[in-house]
């Protein structure tokens, strides 16, 4: 596995104007995540508003079974996703993301990325990738284990990194790191725009996953409109390059904050989900036996979904969902379009060692985060299957859920609300709904389905 650092400067005008006005004019915000901490159960890190202990210090991981009768609760292995999540058809044909290359935005990074992948490797008997590339063309920040930012967000690049090889082992991985930490508001996201657009300038990848979010209303003034057109017109333009774009919707169900974290006295949104040109990924909860059966799935109450308050209904919607959703959207976008397990209580674990060698180790880890790139994997996976990129997918993804064959393409889930700090979220239901979107991928069949759709 072949890691490389690339620092090199190559302002594009109309972003540097974007990124020079906001910085200037950008509010304090509050950290969405928080520090690690040692409890009275031993080391844990502190995510997103859920502590995470370490589970073992040794290379190999726990067991799904032992996390059962230890922990009490399951941890989830590669392998057990792959076949809860219908992927284990793809990979068993050799469609394991080769060629491909997968993109993974986070700021800062983490400084031990390489070598825990590669132990997280050893320990579930998956192969190394083709390449683990970290590009850094707006610089670096010195990695400090006293920053609850960056300790947060290098437990957030090792979630990406790790579970996107997880769901396609072939491909490649492109690490795109930011000096500066994404937050609620405009902070950080002109830097985001800078790396993706990067990105597809010098044509690293045709798979974007964006495991962040900022609740849709904090861009709601003219810096903040300016972002939201920014990113609106890169999402287009990836997808008419054939790229697709996932974006999480968030881990507060539908009681989002404000810059001073606030939560909205009514339901919100997150964007980028919310940009019709991403694919947006909800929250599940997912059950299923220690060989990975898939038994059950519910609407995780953390798992964002709702209306957008900018964006219009785009056409995929309108014409392939009920007019009982019709009511609920009135001619907006709604999200998720699909879902993947994110509970904190139905983990899969990590390996990290960027506190040190006393707190290193497997941690279990939640949230719609997990989702987006495991879903970027399974497309890379289907990227080769179909020969070439697919692409933006969200027209293709609601025009086999309305088929007859959704039942078979996805696991629809039909319980679950994402109510949330004190604000009355939506139900999961039957079909497409504001918590779980059309369900969680039987993938294979899923990615059989668009591509054939795609020749006829």
């Amino acid at each position: 596995m072949s890691v490389s650092l690339v620092y090199k400067f190559r302002w594009r005008i109309a972003i540097a104007l974007i990124v020079i006005a906001l910085l200037a004019a950008m509010l304090p915000v509050m950290a969405t995540m928080s520090h690690a901490q040692n409890s009275a159960a031993g080391f844990s890190i502190t995510y997103r508003g859920h502590s995470y202990p370490l589970l073992t210090s040794a290379p190999k991981p726990p067991t799904d079974a032992y996390c059962r009768a230890h922990f009490g609760h399951p941890c989830y292995s590669p392998q057990e996703m792959q076949t809860a999540y219908g992927a284990t058809g793809m990979l068993n044909q050799g469609f394991d993301g080769k060629g491909q290359t997968i993109i993974i935005v986070d700021s800062f990074g983490s400084p031990t990325i390489a070598k825990d992948l590669k132990t997280f490797d050893a320990g579930y008997g998956l192969p190394d990738p083709p390449s683990l590339t970290v590009y850094s063309p707006l610089g670096t920040k010195p990695f400090n284990p006293n920053n609850s930012t960056m300790v947060s967000w290098a437990f957030e690049t090792t979630l990406d990194v790790e579970w996107a090889h997880a769901m396609a082992p072939g491909a490649r991985i492109a690490l795109m790191t930011s000096p500066m930490s994404e937050t609620q508001g405009v902070q950080g996201m002109p830097q985001f725009l800078f790396l993706e657009q990067w990105a597809l300038d010098h044509s690293i990848g045709k798979i974007i996953s964006q495991s962040w979010a900022t609740t849709e209303n904090t861009l709601f003034f003219n810096g903040g409109y300016q972002v939201l057109k920014s990113f609106d017109a890169f999402y287009r333009q990836a997808a008419a390059d054939n790229v697709t774009v996932f974006g999480s919707t968030g881990d507060s169900g539908v009681g989002n904050p404000d810059v001073n974290g606030k939560i909205y006295p009514f339901p919100t949104v997150n964007f980028p989900a919310s940009d019709p040109y991403v694919t947006a990924v909800g929250g599940t909860t997912l059950t299923a036996d220690t060989s990975g059966n898939y038994q059950s799935e519910v609407g995780w109450t953390g798992s964002g979904g709702g209306v957008s308050q900018y964006f219009g209904q785009p056409g995929f919607q309108e014409d392939n969902l009920p007019a009982s959703v019709e009511k609920i959207l009135n001619h907006h976008r709604g999200i998720p379009d699909i879902s993947y397990n994110a509970d904190p209580g139905s983990p899969i674990l990590v390996y990290l060692s960027f506190l040190g060698k006393s707190s290193a180790g497997y941690y279990g880890i939640g949230g719609t985060s997990e989702g987006s790139p495991q879903w970027a994997g399974l497309t890379a996976d289907g990227n080769q299957m179909n020969g070439k990129p697919l692409g933006f997918i969200n027209a293709d993804l609601y025009q086999v859920a309305n088929s007859g064959n959704y039942g078979s393409a996805y696991h629809d889930v039909t319980s679950g609300n994402n109510s949330s700090g004190g604000i009355t979220g939506y139900n999961a239901t039957t079909g497409w709904d504001p918590v779980t979107g059309w369900g969680s991928p039987n993938a294979t069949t899923l990615f059989t389905d668009i591509i054939q759709n795609r020749q006829h």
